[in-house]
């Protein structure tokens, strides 16, 4: 039996994803309505990270995956500080509609005092985003997101 994952944040990048659970394989964009994307996460580097935060009258776009239930204890490990979650989301269907899906998400208790990421934290979710043809209006929020260069990357593109 396969597991399905719905991806917000970095893990919307296939490349990155499959580099940490080899075995997922992209279904396509996803809507979690009933949650607010967020990116106040602390993460270990000392940057700001993708989160949910329940918000009825709001909705996050992201990418379904399929993975193997074996994979989820490998996939925990790098969603430190995270909790796992069952979640159900639409996916838009051909022509007009939608059908609902269950499926695993991560969200975090977590908030940090410095609610900005790390240029190439925020590049890998815009890039992930692209890959998987997410609305215009939702890359054009992801855009907007306030971003600082990682002091560790200095003179690194």
């Amino acid at each position: 039996m396969k597991l399905l994952y719905f991806a917000y944040g970095s893990n919307l990048s296939v490349q990155r994803l499959q580099k940490r659970v080899a075995t997922t394989l992209p279904i396509g964009a996803a809507r979690l309505g009933g949650h607010r994307w967020v990116c106040d996460k602390p993460g270990r580097d000392g940057s700001a990270k993708a989160n949910l935060v329940p918000d009825p009258a709001d909705h996050v776009w992201g990418a379904l995956y399929q993975l193997d239930p074996g994979q989820l204890a490998v996939l925990d490990r790098y969603e430190g500080g995270y909790e796992r979650v069952e979640i159900h989301v639409d996916r838009p269907r051909e022509g007009a509609g939608s059908t609902r899906w269950q499926a695993l998400t991560y969200r975090s208790d977590q908030r940090g005092d410095d609610p900005v990421p790390f240029d190439w934290y925020r590049r890998m979710i815009l890039d992930g985003a692209r890959q998987h043809d997410l609305p215009a209006a939702w890359l054009a929020r992801l855009e907007s997101l306030p971003w600082r260069a990682d002091p560790t990357q200095t003179g690194v593109r």
